[in-house]
């Protein structure tokens, strides 16, 4: 196996600690950079010292905020100044996590923010690989509370294909250990249902009883939701825990 060195930005987080643990479980080796580790990426504070001698960096980190100034602001800075700091060093693969469907959502901020990142990656000149993923199944419940009002959780009918953080995490990782794509590649869920219905199942499993309507109007961001808004419209790599497998495995753990 040729070994490599992957440093991970947001290496602390949901995505970023399951990519740290399977690059290691690799036999790899992973470095782990965020603020709990002395790198800012928006001040560039330990961005420099931290890419000597990686082979690949992996971009999961998030914003502090979702306001939409503000998120677009985060990305853009902390994109340009990882891109010089892999320069600098000789990086030679750059990998970041996106969202399926950011460029379809034109009035979500933050799906708008993930296309500038995404923007300051491509031209670069640092060979990358963009991962766009589906939202994650640990989400599910954040989406339910906040699209409800007044104790019903209201959704639109565009279909939703979840994926497992896990997923999502040995999915990068396999990326970053292999030649950068110089494009996109797409990750969801195994299953594909409405909205309205995906997050009905998923409350019913959880034991939560707030009725879910499929309401037309109901934004994701502030961003309308069509039919195809937030699923691949092509092939995309499919994860292969659904949603009860995950709530199973949630429960043994």
């Amino acid at each position: 196996m040729n070994k490599k060195r992957v440093v991970v930005i947001g290496g602390t987080g949901l995505i970023g600690s399951r990519v740290v643990r399977i690059l290691e479980a690799a036999g790899h080796d992973p470095v782990v950079a965020a603020l709990e580790t002395g790198v800012n990426t928006i001040t560039g504070e330990g961005l420099s010292a931290v890419m000597k001698g990686a082979d690949a960096v992996v971009d999961v980190s998030n914003a502090p905020s979702f306001e939409q100034k503000a998120v677009q602001e985060f990305f853009e800075t902390s994109g340009k100044n990882i891109a010089r700091a892999e320069a600098q060093a000789g990086v030679r693969h750059h990998v970041l996590l996106s969202i399926v469907g950011s460029d379809r959502m034109p009035e979500n901020g933050y799906f708008n923010a993930k296309v500038i990142q995404e923007g300051v990656a491509i031209t670069s000149g640092i060979p990358f690989s963009i991962v766009r993923s589906t939202q994650f199944f640990e989400f599910l419940g954040g989406i339910a509370d906040g699209n409800t009002v007044d104790g019903v959780v209201r959704l639109s009918g565009g279909m939703f294909q979840p994926i497992a953080a896990d997923e999502v995490a040995a999915a990068l990782a396999d990326v970053a250990v292999g030649s950068a794509i110089r494009g996109t590649v797409e990750i969801a869920g195994p299953e594909r249902q409405p909205f309205d219905v995906y997050i009905r199942r998923y409350l019913q499993a959880a034991g939560d009883p707030r009725p879910v309507e499929r309401d037309p109007s109901a934004r994701y961001f502030g961003g309308t939701v069509l039919v195809d808004s937030l699923v691949p419209l092509a092939q995309a790599r499919l994860g292969e825990l659904n949603l009860e497998h995950w709530l199973n495995r949630r429960v043994a753990a």
